[in-house]
């Protein structure tokens, strides 16, 4: 269903209009025709292969896909040189799409750098993992990098709409609609994971039946779904969620359940690795701050040892930070302040607190009156360091834990009631 319905168009697209909707930057590229070679980075089902094909239709570009998984130096070779004999008959450069680049080796990368640079090819990658772990350095100052988001509510609304109203076996059966809450819930903001639903809840019910899309029903029509984790497929994200999840709720036994169900599925040791650096500064962060230090080392530890030893090390790592305390006081800090920096972001710099390298500066009173914390008593002494029209403005919130319970004495010690 979800090749059927595949937009050819970006009329058709539906999603990312941060990058495709009118006047958005990619767009703009697009009807320029000046097309660099750039990456999709985004989760599965949200349109990346989908767009790069739409790309190379409306600039009418000669089109080659290779699917790191199955490809190797050799069929870039043969793809860089169907592509070098295009250009004998005046045509535009050719795009070439990888699939899951990510999975592309260095020496597999380094193959494209010379076709990239002298414009032989525009490269658009596809990879549902992060560009700066995964991709050379080489290739991605070559690259653009454009993010594409999960698919919204009303995104998956508009693709139930058009699946009903245009798929061809849709359309010879009698389908009612009732509610569409445990769709979108079990969709994942995935337009593929949509279509299969919608796939098993149809075969759930018999040829001459009236179909009821309901809540009771997607979650039966599911539970025939075999239950296998499949790293490259939709599975990939669900475990990991409950991997994450488990862990930021305490629970070493499910964590550990989870991280199993990697491991039999032969997940990348990094994936797992680098989540759990996220889930140490993310979900445990003050309240353990040498958390960091465990996930930092369990990521160093698994990239020298590889499996099967390194399931030694995730489980170690995995079971220390189900354990430990939990608080996320330094990722809320964060979004406070840059939301803050996005409304205010224009003021100045207090003068006490700029940088004077030069006589002007120094005349022009930059440092002046500022305070060397070091010259006082247990290197403290109060002064302003947010600008004057932030004064007092609390964007940490010492959580209830052990290690923040002291922070949140100390503070109070020295600052008083100024960030109350």
């Amino acid at each position: 269903m979800a090749e059927r319905l595949r937009p050819r168009t970006l009329e058709g697209y539906v999603g990312q209009e941060h990058l495709v909707g009118k006047g958005s930057v990619l767009r703009k590229i697009i009807e320029s025709g000046n097309l660099p070679s750039f990456i999709l980075w985004g989760p599965p089902g949200v349109g990346k292969t989908t767009l790069a094909k739409i790309i190379a239709n409306t600039l009418e570009r000669p089109f080659y896909t290779l699917s790191a998984v199955s490809s190797g130096v050799k069929d870039v070779r043969e793809a860089i040189k169907k592509a070098k004999s295009q250009a004998f008959f005046s045509k535009p450069n050719p795009i070439l799409f990888i699939d899951e680049i990510h999975r592309f080796s260095k020496s597999q990368q380094d193959s494209l750098l010379a076709a990239v640079e002298d414009g032989t090819i525009t490269l658009i990658g596809a990879t549902t993992e992060n560009p700066s772990f995964e991709v050379i350095s080489p290739l991605l100052s070559r690259c653009r990098v454009y993010v594409l988001k999960p698919l919204d509510i009303s995104d998956l609304e508009k693709l139930l709409r058009n699946a009903l109203k245009n798929e061809t076996e849709l359309k010879k059966k009698k389908i009612k609609i009732e509610e569409t809450h445990a769709l979108f819930l079990h969709s994942g903001g995935d337009a593929r994971k949509l279509y299969n639903i919608i796939e098993l809840t149809v075969n759930y019910f018999s040829d001459k039946e009236e179909i009821i899309i309901n809540d009771k029903n997607i979650i039966a029509g599911l539970q025939t779904e075999t239950a296998t984790y499949d790293k490259n497929g939709e599975m990939h994200y669900d475990i990991i969620s409950a991997f994450i999840k488990s862990v930021r709720g305490s629970d070493p036994n499910a964590a550990v359940y989870w991280l199993a169900r990697m491991i039999e599925g032969g997940e990348d040791v990094k994936f797992i690795a680098r989540r759990l650096i996220i889930l140490a500064a993310e979900d445990i962060g003050l309240a353990n701050p040498n958390a960091l230090l465990i996930a930092n080392n369990c990521f160093s530890a698994v990239n020298v040892i590889g499996y099967p030893e390194s399931r030694i090390i995730l489980s170690e790592a995995t079971i220390y930070l189900a354990n430990s305390p939990k608080s996320n006081s330094a990722y809320k800090a964060i979004d406070k302040a840059q939301d803050l920096v996005r409304k205010t972001g224009n003021l100045s710099v207090p003068l006490h607190l700029r940088n004077a390298p030069t006589k002007l500066m120094k005349e022009l009173g930059y440092g002046k009156n500022y305070k060397y914390a070091h010259s006082y008593d247990e290197n403290f002494v109060k002064q302003e360091y947010l600008p004057e029209k932030l004064s007092g403005k609390k964007l940490y919130e010492a959580q209830n834990n052990s290690a923040e319970e002291k922070t949140k004495q100390l503070m109070q010690k020295r600052w008083g009631n100024k960030y109350e």
